[in-house]
């Protein structure tokens, strides 16, 4: 068995790919406008994936674009997406500096949340070893929902 990637659907694909591209870091490597569905796939690698995704060797994440309109609910029900970075802190600060609301910041230097244009939760997740605590981080509160 081997996983292949993660579906999330998706209502705007501007909005969206300059969350997980631009702002989360992740990189486009495919595009697909399916006519008979009526649907667009845009499949995403992290960074660090991309050589193996090009071999079809690591998950990657779809995006899926209906282009008849549908409204999504529920987001928080989909669970999350997790991804491991370098320097939570240094990720978080960039995501804050994007306009990106952290919902459950990384007090302890090893986790937070953010949420996606379509409410789906993502987590970060430091890299190793919790990193020291730092302000404003560790006495920033939770915003929203996570």
């Amino acid at each position: 068995m081997q996983y292949l990637h993660t579906m999330v659907r998706i209502r705007d694909i501007d909005e969206s790919l300059d969350f997980y591209c631009n702002k989360l870091g992740m990189v486009e490597m495919s595009r697909t406008d399916l006519e008979g569905a009526r649907a667009t796939l845009i499949f995403l690698a992290a960074p660090a994936d991309v050589a193996r995704a090009k071999e079809e060797r690591a998950p990657m994440m779809e995006l899926t674009y209906n282009w008849d309109p549908e409204e999504y609910t529920g987001g928080r029900n989909f669970g999350h997406l997790a991804f491991r970075v370098d320097d939570i802190y240094a990720k978080c600060q960039h995501l804050m500096d994007s306009g990106v609301t952290i919902n459950r910041p990384p007090r302890d230097g090893r986790m937070a949340f953010v949420r996606s244009p379509d409410g789906i939760s993502i987590e970060l997740l430091q890299k190793g070893d919790a990193l020291p605590e730092r302000e404003p981080w560790a006495s920033m509160p939770n915003t929203g929902t996570w």
